[in-house]
């Protein structure tokens, strides 16, 4: 595990003028490196801006105390293990209180697992485990919505394309990976599809050459990839490379540069992601297209479309901090994100619950999109059925 320190690419910029008379430290525990580094880097460079962002406003605001925020950051490989060491080196020697990031479910749910018990407050960004807000944790809040939420938005979809033989090449030895085309399936069943083949691939499988010969035997009129961008962007590849000619539909959130390190933009031509309405150019308000330009402009890259669900928890915190009043009562501070409504800084298109960012179980949701890579870019083509505030009363229902 590797401490993110204040002279990386994530330090706070040192000037005078912003110094505050006190300081504030925030944690990150996220995957800085190895495959899952395509959804946590971008996330933790996003905590950093929005820290950045906020201190050169003044900072957060508490009485008559002005805090400014540092960033202590930590690589946890998205390995359950390495997250759980990660946090308890923030908790218990750094003296965190406020910790952020989270992109990968496994991680996640280890610290889920006893954060309950932690004086902190944990803000959950792109891991989509549906269990995580089921637990009843009242520290804990989480700005992406769960997977199944968008599965099933996206069999109806698919379904509405007219395809009724669906081939499903995905990790779905991973929870949330699963859980999003269980639900697909369920849309897809109730309009006369069927899903006529489930093959898998590990997270660091590149050669899918095998499953997609099986499949193309098999003649679907559509497949289905749920997976992390980098072996996703090898099936679409991959198929194209082996004459698969069917329409390709994705669960993947990745940016443009992230695939095209695979595919080339013919190959990737009319793929098909449907995810939440995520960062891309023609889905974004003003707020999205100012942190597309502040994020590649401070980073030298672009941000994934995910990313911003890390930016926003930073906005929520600050809220959340002033509206309690305190920087100590991290129990006032996790009611506070709980009664909060959509901070005006956001990136992602919220659906609040009772005018609320967060629901009885801390979790936000966006609207859902079907975005398709037309001409070496993500588009979005429209939005997919989005019952906020059914979903959540469901999610209430599970234990």
């Amino acid at each position: 595990m590797k401490l993110v320190t204040i002279t990386t690419a994530f330090a706070l910029a040192g000037n005078a003028a912003f110094a505050a008379e006190k300081t504030l430290d925030i944690g990150v525990s996220d995957a800085l490196t190895g495959g899952a580094a395509v959804y946590g880097l971008p996330q933790a460079n996003a905590v950093q801006m929005a820290a950045e962002e906020i201190n050169a406003a003044g900072g957060i605001n508490v009485g008559d105390d002005s805090y400014m925020l540092n960033v202590i950051a930590y690589d946890d490989q998205a390995n359950p293990t390495e997250a759980s060491n990660a946090v308890r080196k923030l908790l218990d020697r750094d003296g965190v209180k406020f910790i952020l990031g989270f992109c990968c479910s496994g991680a996640t749910g280890a610290v889920a697992s006893f954060i309950e018990y932690e004086d902190a407050v944990m803000l959950v960004g792109n891991a989509a485990e549906r269990s995580i807000t089921t637990r009843e944790i009242p520290n804990l809040t989480r700005t992406r919505p769960p997977a199944d939420y968008t599965g099933a938005a996206a069999g109806t979809f698919v379904a509405e394309k007219g395809h009724e033989r669906v081939a499903v090449l995905g990790a779905l030895d991973v929870g949330f990976y699963a859980s999003y085309v269980d639900a697909f399936e369920k849309e897809l069943n109730a309009a006369g599809g069927e899903i006529i083949s489930r093959e898998s691939f590990g997270l660091t499988d590149r050669d899918m050459t095998p499953q997609l010969t099986k499949i193309r035997e098999q003649n679907p009129d559509a497949i289905l990839v749920a997976g992390y961008v980098e072996p996703a962007a090898f099936i679409y590849r991959q198929a194209v490379e082996l004459g698969i000619d069917v329409p390709r539909y994705g669960f993947t959130s990745g940016s443009e540069e992230q695939f095209l390190r695979v595919a080339n933009s013919e190959q990737m031509e009319g793929v098909w992601d449907l995810r939440p309405t995520e960062l891309t150019l023609l889905s974004a308000s003003e707020n999205g297209i100012a942190y597309h330009a502040n994020y590649s402009e401070r980073f030298g890259i672009a941000p994934s479309p995910s990313s911003p669900y890390a930016y926003d928890q930073t906005y929520a915190l600050k809220d959340a901090i002033e509206a309690a009043g305190t920087v100590e009562d991290t129990e006032a501070v996790a009611a506070a994100l709980r009664d909060l409504p959509v901070p005006d800084e956001v990136v992602m298109q919220y659906l609040p619950v009772d005018g609320k960012m967060f629901d009885q179980n801390g979790q936000a949701y966006t609207a859902n999109g079907a975005f398709q890579w037309q001409d070496g870019n993500w588009v979005f083509v429209q939005e997919l059925p989005s019952d906020a505030a059914a979903y959540s009363d469901f999610l209430s229902t599970i234990d």
